[in-house]
């Protein structure tokens, strides 16, 4: 070969993979982020910023889960109060375009739909006139007019290549006699697949390639192959089995290109818990994976809630609203999450995590190597949940040990002084001290669920409570700070008020109203 040729083909291959080109199943075309806005909308400066931040740690991808927040016109009841409108998602795409961050749009289209579903225009489409979570899939005609609008007007303002149809956790699959009759006859793979089969050739007649997420045909896999073969799988696992929903390798062999996704957040998370260790863990073994076993794409998720909804009834019919299930504290607490997201996405080695947080402390914080020892010491203590009182933990724990490890490491981070990057410091802070605020409640609660509780106990705990309420007013001021320029005013006031109910709805039972 001429010295000219070879020289020239060293240089394409030095292009592709500084790039992050696809030039084998051992590197992601897709390096992607996937942005929930059902609950927590951010304004549109933070996503601007969010997407320098992406495009900075070589994201090519974001996924958008507008929900409400996008101003369909055809079906003008479905925005909310937060929904963007139609010149800002346009101004907003363009930016991340001249980012490299191709934007694709996620409309849930089977499941997870209670905010279309909430509204009587659409009751006939319900499975369930109670549980709202899911579309009839046999109302074929009308399910089809309707996505066919949301995907059509989502198509005018993305020039993504993909359109997400959602598709996951359907659990009411057979429920309605209609349903039930068709899963007797012909299996309940052959009820999903079909309906899922006709919103894919709807994203197909646009010129789009449908994605979705793996757990439902994971579960019921008899009938996927009748798929169209443009379909795109997106297998979501955070940190469980790989046969968790099903028999994976029966996806591995359908022939459908494959992405995976594991979680900044997910369950447990909420207000007052985040699991740190598991969630880096979940990056250091999935990721690795993922790119062994020639996945196209890797997205981050980042669930702002539980995606299960409770309803607010005015009687048996009349519905006032929806209570998302599980909120957790805003995205811009996960900055060292998705860096240690980001680095695993250039590396075909697993992320070394006490390297990474040592690098990251000394980087972002100026913390020497013992402080950020104690930082992660932090961030991993106290990690269990709280359910009707009792520690959910493999090792025995009581709320009372577990309150006093929050405190210790509320102390360790307060002890540690930043030299730089206070403001996201702040942040690891705040969680911390909602989580003590949390169990320190969770033992009050306890001693009011005890059978040796009486009236006369009531004035020690209403004095407790009252200190929780005066810390509350405190933390809801840092929280109100530290997130203005993420998350609406009328948005931060509700974490706010929803994060402090239980203490002030046990402070007016025990005090009567006084």
């Amino acid at each position: 070969m001429k010295k000219w040729l070879f020289a020239l083909l060293l240089a394409l291959i030095s292009f592709h993979i500084a790039h992050g080109q696809d030039t084998g199943k051992d590197n992601f075309a897709v390096k992607g982020f996937h942005l929930d806005l059902r609950i927590q909308v951010m304004l549109m400066e933070g996503l601007k910023k969010l997407a320098v931040q992406l495009h900075n740690g070589g994201i090519n991808t974001l996924i958008m889960e507008y929900e409400a927040t996008y101003p369909f016109e055809k079906h003008a009841l479905i925005p909310n109060r937060y929904a963007y409108s139609k010149a800002e998602i346009i101004s907003f795409v363009k930016f991340c375009n001249q980012l490299h961050i191709d934007v694709i749009p996620l409309q849930q289209s089977f499941g997870h739909v209670e905010y279309i579903l909430r509204h009587y225009r659409y009751a006939a489409l319900r499975e369930d006139q109670k549980d709202l979570s899911q579309v009839c899939p046999l109302q074929t005609t009308a399910d089809s007019l309707l996505f066919s609008d949301l995907y059509k007007e989502l198509a005018a303002t993305h020039n993504s290549k993909y359109i997400h149809i959602g598709c996951d956790e359907t659990h009411l699959l057979g429920h309605c006699p209609l349903c039930s009759k068709k899963v007797a006859e012909e299996g309940v793979s052959k009820l999903y697949i079909d309906y899922v089969r006709m919103l894919c050739n709807i994203v197909i007649k646009l010129g789009k390639r449908p994605v979705l997420w793996a757990d439902i045909a994971l579960k019921y896999p008899d009938a996927i192959k009748e798929l169209p073969k443009q379909t795109i799988f997106i297998d979501w696992n955070y940190g469980w089995d790989l046969n968790r929903f099903g028999e994976h390798q029966k996806l591995m062999e359908s022939g459908f290109e494959i992405w995976g996704a594991p979680a900044l957040r997910s369950h447990p998370d909420n207000y007052f818990l985040t699991q740190w260790e598991k969630h880096f863990n979940n990056i250091r073994n999935f990721v690795p994976y993922g790119r062994k076993s020639g996945y196209k794409g890797m997205v981050m998720t980042s669930w702002s809630t539980s995606g299960e909804y409770d309803g607010v009834y005015e009687s048996s019919t009349d519905l006032i609203d929806l209570y998302a299930l599980r909120h957790v504290y805003p995205l811009a607490g996960f900055n060292i999450l998705l860096a240690a997201y980001m680095e695993s996405l250039q590396s075909d080695k697993p992320l070394d995590i006490p390297d990474f947080i040592q690098k990251y402390c000394a980087d972002h914080y100026g913390l020497n190597t013992a402080q950020s020892i104690k930082f992660w010491q932090a961030l991993k203590m106290a990690p269990d949940e709280v359910v009707n009182g009792e520690v959910k933990s493999q090792k025995p724990i009581s709320l009372v040990m577990l309150t006093d490890s929050a405190s210790e490491a509320a102390k360790i981070l307060h002890a540690i002084i930043p030299l730089k990057g206070k403001t996201e410091f702040e942040h690891y802070r705040l969680m911390a001290d909602i989580r003590l605020q949390y169990l320190r409640y969770q033992c009050i609660e306890a001693e009011a669920n005890s059978i040796t509780f009486t009236p006369a106990r009531a004035p020690a705990l209403l004095t407790k409570l009252n200190k929780l309420k005066t810390d509350g007013h405190l933390l809801d001021e840092r929280f109100a700070t530290l997130n203005k320029d993420v998350l609406y005013p009328a948005g931060i006031a509700e974490e706010n008020q929803l994060r402090n109910q239980k203490i002030n709805l046990l402070f007016y039972r025990l005090s009567k109203g006084k």
